[in-house]
């Protein structure tokens, strides 16, 4: 079995209650999938996603070993 280190940051952090877990990388493909096992939820457009700390598209792969990042939009002010 394999796995997959999550990280949050910002109000998704705080809405999951958590900074980061290990999932299971089974039936994983791609940073769609991460976020959908890890939030019951369909993909956002208000969701930016790093795979192995580069920024990604939400159908980049994602294979066991890989961290990914989910964080809200950055806002200046």
């Amino acid at each position: 079995m394999g796995t997959i280190r999550v990280r949050y940051f910002a109000r998704i952090r705080e809405q999951l209650g958590k900074g980061q877990e290990l999932i299971d990388s089974e039936g994983i493909r791609c940073a769609a999938d991460v976020w959908r096992r890890v939030s019951g939820t369909a993909t956002s457009t208000k969701i930016l996603v790093a795979v192995n700390q580069e920024y990604a598209a939400m159908d980049h792969p994602v294979v066991t070993g890989d961290e990914v990042a989910f964080f809200p939009p950055v806002t200046g002010g």
